[in-house]
């Protein structure tokens, strides 16, 4: 007698390597701001332009998702501490971010605050998730952030701020925090528009008084121009595309995968700002780059392996 074999499903899983991808998608976006900031020149306060930032890329991302179910799940009692973690991060984050580039520059600043970022976040998630360290991300990692020292060749610089590095480094460390608790409320089972436009609204509310205290300068078109850009691109579609990438990939890994944004810093600040790329410069792009694509490369070996390990024979 003979027998018919059931169809095989269908797998609707999205591709390996797809959260790398997004990650890099948000850090390119990301990468836009510092440039974007230098460019427009504008005479505002950085901390809030950071807060503008922020209200404007939560609301723009909150008209994404209107569902009242959707924005319940997030107040959840196994999410709302993290969603609030996260909020506290990424205030603090986009505040001390701005400073650092207003006192230090695009590629200066953008460069400090992210090259501490993997380590940040690597050792959050080992705290608060027990993710592994595996060895692939500690050698991509290395390499990636000695990309960003040879970029940053402080030797060279005349005089550096003590005060910019400072909250550069403030700004890095904020980074990974927000990185570690969108994963837990993501894998807490939060909605990720809804969660992430939370954050966002609830960091900028918290942070309002900096409006109030340093409102000049904010409605000229040059600040109005760059607020659109940094809340809309920068923020809420970069912010978007990060929490899709952070959910298909590794707390860690995304933390690693996000120094390609210092790489678009230089470029723009080359092409745009006019700023001359040393062969120092030249060269930590290049390891950098080698890096992420180490760290992209066992991201993506690891989800596959792991997707083959859930399909059964």
């Amino acid at each position: 007698m003979r027998t018919t074999r059931p169809p095989a499903a269908t797998d609707t899983r999205p591709p390996a390597g797809i959260g790398a991808v997004a990650v890099l998608c948000a850090a390119a976006l990301w990468g836009t701001v510092g440039p974007a900031q230098v460019l427009a020149s504008s005479a505002a306060n950085p901390g809030a332009l950071g807060v503008a930032r922020l209200l404007v890329g939560g609301l723009a991302l909150a008209a994404f998702r209107p569902s009242i179910d959707a924005w319940r799940r997030c107040l959840r009692h196994d999410v709302i501490g993290w969603v609030l973690l996260a909020a506290a991060g990424t205030g603090v984050y986009q505040v001390t971010f701005m400073h650092a580039v207003d006192q230090l520059g695009a590629a200066l600043g953008t460069t400090i605050a992210l090259g501490v970022a993997p380590v940040a976040t690597g050792l959050c998630a080992l705290w608060w998730t027990r993710e592994r360290l595996t060895r692939g991300w500690v050698i991509g990692t290395i390499g990636a952030i000695g990309g960003c020292a040879v970029l940053l060749n402080p030797w060279t610089a005349a005089s550096i701020s003590v005060a910019g590095i400072t909250v550069a480094l403030i700004s890095g460390t904020c980074y990974g925090v927000y990185t570690v608790a969108a994963k837990r409320f993501l894998q807490a089972g939060a909605p990720a528009l809804p969660a992430t436009a939370i954050t966002l609204i609830i960091a900028g509310i918290v942070l309002s008084p900096l409006l109030a205290l340093s409102p000049e300068h904010l409605a000229e078109f040059d600040s109005l121009l760059l607020i659109g850009w940094i809340g809309v691109l920068g923020t809420s579609l970069a912010y978007a595309a990060f929490v899709y990438g952070l959910h298909r990939t590794t707390a860690p890994t995304a933390g690693t995968l996000s120094l390609a944004e210092p790489v678009l810093a230089a470029i723009l600040g080359v092409l745009v700002l006019r700023e001359n790329l040393t062969a120092s410069a030249l060269l930590g792009c290049g390891i950098l780059i080698v890096g992420l694509v180490f760290v992209s490369v066992v991201d993506t070996r690891t989800q596959t392996r792991l997707a083959t390990q859930r399909v059964p024979a």
